[in-house]
């Protein structure tokens, strides 16, 4: 049962959407196309007691919105104007509660039932922009003062007792508050769906820790750290082996090793900073310090670069270059619309010369991370390289954890 009523239910949302449609967009069609059905049901009902009361001319009036709203859906679905729906239906709901209010004699009279029509300026902050929402409201208040003025001119006797008009008066009271409250509470819904989409997007680009402070407003986002370290892996030989694949196989290749390596970063707790053709880079200690960032991230190297060892990507045997440094460096993000978190400064460039001064399946770090990482792993000295702007330095290969 339940599952049949979500099929109908999503059958019913998907009215009118088009291909090109945006996520708001979608999401205000689908709720004015929900929101249409319980309304016609509504007004069906409130037509049925009327005539069942005697009312006959106020019994047609809202059942001719219940037909003129079906038909508007249908056309909706048909051609897909969607502001001639919204601008019917905001209309409708408006004006028909008036003359509902006028065929049954004033406000006390008519149960309250021009509450209706407060319906529209609530859903055309929902439906349209902000900027005609206002509009609309309007609207609804100058119908309110004109009821006000006609009601001591209306000489419209009905057939409702007192018991009638005050159950009406509880019913439109009631299933307005109720109907609001629906609306509202699918928009938050489907809104907030849409933010936890959106951020959960933006935490697989940014830091969470960086992604808290752009939502808190901070226009400039840079932060110098005195000790962390970063990780550069890299294929090696990778432009002919890439020469040997399709496009699809080039990039579900890179993706294999990448995922694996991105579930290494959770594991370890190191920040994975960005992929760079066939080459990744991660850090430790950023956005977050760390005193033991060189131990986890060369424990992290050393699980890469086993994995690597063991494992076939397409029937190929791969083979990486690791290079890890340790020192100062700045974090922060660059960019307007497409955010990029980096990290700048000696450090980083000398990690980078660690990768590409190395061999094919050896993780080589400096001394500076060596002095962090001595008494958790064994290493063996590679003796010096030529690193450009800084001369010789010490290297060594690091081999297996104690």
């Amino acid at each position: 049962m339940d599952s049949r009523f979500d099929k109908i239910f999503h059958f019913l949302a998907r009215i009118g959407a088009d291909v090109g449609d945006d996520e708001e967009l979608k999401l205000q069609k689908s709720l004015l196309v929900l929101s249409t059905f319980p309304f016609m049901v509504a007004g069906a009902g409130w037509g049925i007691l009327y005539l069942y009361f005697g009312e006959i001319r106020a019994g047609l009036i809202p059942l001719s919105y219940s037909v003129i709203s079906l038909f508007s859906v249908l056309y909706f679905g048909r051609n897909l104007r969607f502001e001639f729906f919204r601008f019917s239906q905001l209309l409708l709901i408006l004006l028909l509660p008036f003359f509902l209010m006028l065929a049954l004699g004033g406000f006390v009279k008519g149960s309250a039932v021009i509450l209706w029509g407060l319906i529209s300026p609530l859903g055309a902050l929902l439906f349209d922009t902000r900027e005609r929402a206002p509009r609309w409201f309007m609207a609804y208040l100058l119908l309110v003062l004109v009821s006000g003025f006609l009601e001591p001119w209306l000489d419209v006797r009905n057939n409702l007792n007192t018991w009638q008009i005050n159950f009406f008066f509880t019913v439109n009271l009631g299933s307005v508050g109720a109907l609001i409250f629906l609306m509202v509470s699918y928009f938050v819904r489907e809104k907030n769906l849409f933010q936890q989409k959106s951020e959960s997007l933006l935490l697989n680009i940014l830091p969470k820790e960086i992604v808290t402070k752009l939502k808190q407003g901070h226009q400039t986002i840079a932060e110098h750290y005195d000790s962390a370290s970063i990780l550069f892996a890299d294929v090696v030989n990778f432009t002919p082996v890439s020469a040997t694949l399709t496009p699809s196989e080039l990039i579900e290749l890179l993706n294999a090793v990448f995922q694996k390596f991105d579930e290494l970063a959770d594991k370890y707790g190191v920040e994975k900073i960005k992929t760079i053709g066939d080459c990744y880079m991660a850090a430790a200690g950023v956005p977050r310090p760390r005193k033991d960032h060189a131990v986890i991230l060369t424990a992290m190297a050393v699980e890469m670069r086993d994995y690597i060892r063991q494992h076939d990507f397409l029937g190929k045997k791969l083979q990486f270059r690791f290079g890890i440094n340790s020192g100062p460096l700045i974090a922060g993000v660059i960019g307007s619309k497409k955010f990029s978190y980096d990290l700048w400064g000696d450090s980083v460039n000398i990690a980078s010369r660690m990768e590409s001064h190395g061999t094919g399946g050896l993780i080589q770090i400096t001394q500076a991370t060596y002095e962090l990482v001595k008494d958790h792993f064994t290493c063996t000295s590679l003796g010096t390289v030529q690193v450009k702007g800084k001369g010789e330095m010490h290297v060594w290969e690091v081999v297996h954890r104690i």
